[in-house]
């Protein structure tokens, strides 16, 4: 399973030129940190699927002595790697600029990239290929546009629900966050594994 993962790594060596250009991109043009780091987690594992649909790689994989579980496993264990090394680099490229950012900045960007991971990595093995990754675009466009402002909606109108919130903790709120994210993040891979059985390569 970690040949697999590195196979990833190999496949996107050229895209790493451009990853941290952009991360100097975004920094310099001041977006803001959580945005950066969300962006940076999403470069390979979403690359990697993009790849692999124009190559038809799970045809390859599947010949390969290798079960299915154990790819969809190197796909998700795969991107947590790939977060941390983006995490890791965009940290470093900050302090280069000597642009603030906080841990809250870390773990809000990584919350996000896991939840939207979670989200669109299920798509990709339900549609068919080429027309999951513009929606996955079009999507993330519409969320980051719109998503705060329904936040915001539900959060006013659940108001015993934001009362229990803002009364715990930033340690106890972080964990429940973690906690429901990781939840989230184990659930999008078992029902990805009951998919990827399913299909015929």
């Amino acid at each position: 399973m970690f040949n697999l993962i590195r196979r990833d790594v190999i496949l996107q060596k050229k895209q790493l030129f451009t990853f941290i250009p952009l991360i100097f991109f975004f920094i310099i043009m001041d977006i803001h940190p959580v945005l950066t780091y969300l962006i940076a987690s999403l470069i390979i594992p979403f690359n990697t699927y993009v790849y692999d649909e124009k190559v038809e790689t799970n045809i390859l994989l599947n010949s390969l002595p290798y079960t299915r579980m154990e790819i969809i496993a190197s796909r998700y264990l795969g991107a947590i790697v790939y977060m941390i090394l983006a995490i890791g680099l965009t940290s470093i490229a900050f302090l280069a600029f000597n642009k603030p950012f906080t841990m809250a900045d870390i773990l809000m960007g990584s919350g996000l990239f896991l939840i939207f991971a979670s989200i669109t990595f299920p798509l990709f093995y339900i549609f068919k290929p080429g027309y999951i990754f513009p929606g996955v675009i079009i999507g993330f466009l519409l969320l980051g546009s719109v998503g705060p402002a329904i936040v915001l909606n539900v959060a006013e109108r659940l108001t015993a629900v934001t009362e229990i919130i803002g009364s715990l903790s930033m340690l106890s709120l972080y964990t429940v966050a973690i906690l429901i994210i990781l939840i989230l993040y184990v659930s999008s891979w078992m029902i990805t594994s009951v998919i990827y059985q399913r299909k015929a390569f």
